[in-house]
């Protein structure tokens, strides 16, 4: 296997790249271009919840979802609204 040597102009250019690639990202999700809706999966790891979790906030009616076909999908919008309307204020927020 070829060895390569990695230089520090190699390293500065990779993180130049770096911060270009989560600058578009930052700017996508601000002007909403993020994808309109998500699969249970994509909901897991987004909030960190078991898929247990997911279904029981189903269940309860906390996420509202839309089956299509067997694959259930979630709006960001509402998963959004659902985590402002949740958000716990401490005493120090006020």
């Amino acid at each position: 296997m070829p060895t390569s040597i990695i230089t520090t102009d190699d390293l500065r250019e990779f993180k130049i790249e770096l911060l270009d690639d989560i600058k578009k990202l930052l700017t996508r999700q601000a002007s909403g271009k993020l994808k309109k809706y998500l699969k249970s999966s994509e909901v897991m790891d987004l909030l960190q919840v078991s898929p247990g979790t997911l279904q029981n906030l189903r269940i309860n009616g906390t996420i509202p979802y839309t089956k299509v076909g067997g694959i259930i999908y979630y709006d960001t919008e509402e998963i959004q609204k659902v985590m402002d309307a949740n958000r716990v204020q401490n005493k120090f927020d006020l």
